[in-house]
Formats: structure tokens, C-alpha cells, sequence
């Protein structure tokens, strides 16, 4: 695989995509509406899905995630 440097340390740069990664870590699959509710009730974060959504988009160019649609 060829890891895209750059694009790895801006994705971890910043904490609330490092806290999106440790809760996929503890559940692999997550909703984006599951993700919201752990990110607002376990870390105290004031923060929509369309934010979240943003941040996923980062990991998953950074090859750090993957997503899919269902439904």
C-alpha cells in the first residue's frame, strides 16, 4: 500500500479525529449517528454529523478508515 505521509499526520493532527479513531477502535462499525452519540455523551464534544462526516472524509483519503453506505 502506499501510505500518503502528509495526508496521515494532518488526519492525526487534529484530537477530535484521533477520538473518532479510538471509538472505531473500540467498535468497528459505527453509524455516523452512533459515532455522534459516543463522541457527545463519552467525551463531552458539542459536534454535528455533517462535522463528523467531514472528519472521516480526512481519515479515509489518509487511508487511515474506510466507510460505506447502507440504506
Amino acid at each position: 500500500m502506499n501510505w500518503n505521509k502528509d495526508a496521515i499526520f494532518k488526519a492525526l493532527g487534529d484530537s477530535t479525529r484521533r477520538l473518532i479513531l479510538d471509538e472505531l477502535s473500540e467498535r468497528n462499525e459505527l453509524t455516523l449517528y452512533e459515532l455522534a452519540i459516543r463522541l457527545i455523551t463519552k467525551h463531552n464534544l458539542s459536534i454535528t454529523r455533517q462535522a463528523i462526516a467531514k472528519h472521516l472524509s480526512v481519515l479515509e483519503d489518509a487511508g487511515l478508515v474506510t466507510s460505506k453506505r447502507k440504506g
